[in-house]
């Protein structure tokens, strides 16, 4: 495999490949010589390969930049925003790291534009999507590193149960099978919204789907409207008819405990395929378009490299950032990881998987949303009232009036 190559470079570097928070390339920066400091987070699982990653391919960057000395540092995924923030705050910033979309909002005044330090050439590679996820007010935010896909996933042997023969592309479909799962004691969609579950994986893909927004351009709420609705709509009826699962509805439990892995649920958006497969077998599953109503959209992350406004050499940073996430260089990472490449110059990184090569087909159907710095926060208001919908506990009109009403004092334009 690639990545083995990459610990087998590092190895060789000797001296030179040194522990996070130490110049890859070693020893103090000499007369002239540009300091950068890296955030990152273990996106790899593996610590150790993570590591080798980065060593190997600063070495290389500085390699070809000998003015350049770049370090970098990796901090666990909690409580990376009050790092980062303080040390913002207190003038200690990194010159480059790694943010996703909501936090692209989030410090969007402390992030410098890359539109004139990113090539012409790698604008032009990026994927729409993708640059579209990074850019706020014209302005591009972030270097893409990696992105992700969400489609629609099926269980063929829940299918075949269930004596349906055709998987589903619309909503409509769903509602239409949903009456032969319920049946045989089986359910037609993985719903888990429990509130520590993120929207981006279950509602609002569908309220995508429906030609909705969470926000709109203006920056106010956007999900209370008839869009917002049908979507509701769509899914409480589901729940109401028992083609979802009631505990998925109000307890978080591990996936192995749930009616996913027995085999219970014909399809999914929130589950990955490397999840499933253990428990439904490879053979079972069937990744597909996302489904249908008005749009035929998913959601799927991007991660990016961020320039902070506070770099003393926001050149040289630019310059790393544009040269790690290069197609040659990132491929192995990716394949680590797990992700897919934001360029549209990328030959497929998966055509030798069966289900990861089919999930890449679907990366240029995916959204990140609109970017707003409330979006968490947002969350928090929202998730309860949909939650309660689904519990038939509000009608999904009153539930998200309601959550546009919390939300009102919390949104930041």
């Amino acid at each position: 495999m690639r990545v083995s190559k990459i610990t087998g470079i590092a190895a060789g570097i000797a001296a030179a490949t040194l522990l996070a928070g130490c110049s890859a390339g070693g020893g103090s920066a000499s007369a002239g010589t540009q300091d950068i400091t890296v955030w990152l987070y273990p996106v790899i699982a593996d610590e150790t390969m993570h590591k080798d990653f980065w060593d190997t391919t600063i070495a290389a960057f500085e390699k070809e930049n000998t003015d350049v000395n770049v370090k970098y540092e990796i901090f666990p995924w909690a409580n990376r925003d009050e790092a980062l923030q303080t040390a913002i705050a207190a003038g200690k910033g990194p010159d480059l790291v790694y943010l996703v979309p909501d936090q692209l909002a989030a410090y969007q005044k402390s992030i410098l534009p890359l539109n004139d330090l990113l090539s012409e050439e790698r604008q032009g590679d990026l994927l729409p999507n993708v640059k579209t996820s990074v850019t706020i007010d014209g302005d591009i935010l972030g270097a893409p590193v990696l992105t992700s896909a969400q489609p629609l996933i099926c269980n063929a042997a829940a299918f075949e149960a269930a004596g349906v023969t055709e998987y589903p592309k619309t909503w409509d479909d769903i509602i239409e099978m949903a009456p032969k799962f319920t049946e045989k004691g089986m359910y037609a969609l993985n719903y888990p919204a429990s509130a520590e579950n993120t929207l981006n994986l279950t509602y609002y893909p569908l309220l995508w789907q429906a030609g909705g927004e969470v926000f709109t351009k203006d920056g106010d709420v956007g999900f209370d409207s008839k869009a917002g609705e049908q979507a509701l709509t769509f899914i409480t009826d589901l729940a109401e008819s028992g083609a979802l699962d009631p505990e998925a509805l109000t307890t978080n439990v591990p996936l192995e405990q749930t009616a996913i892995a027995q085999g219970k649920v014909a399809c999914t958006w929130n589950n990955g395929v490397t999840e499933v497969a253990p428990f439904w077998g490879e053979e079972n599953v069937k990744v597909l378009a996302p489904l249908t109503d008005k749009e035929t959209v998913a959601y799927g992350t991007v991660g990016s490299l961020s320039v902070l406004k506070g770099s003393k050499a926001p050149e040289a940073a630019a310059a790393f950032a544009e040269y790690a996430t290069g197609a040659d260089v990132i491929e192995p990472y990716l394949k680590a990881a797990g992700y897919f490449s934001a360029l549209s110059t990328t030959e497929p990184l998966y055509a030798d998987d069966a289900l990861l090569g089919e999930v890449e087909k679907y990366v240029p159907d995916t959204t990140v949303g609109e970017l707003n710095a409330s979006s968490r926060a947002l969350m928090g208001v929202l998730a309860p009232e949909i939650q309660a919908a689904l519990l038939g506990q509000k009608a999904p009109a009153d539930a998200l009036k309601d959550a546009a009403a919390a939300a009102a004092p919390i949104l930041k334009k």
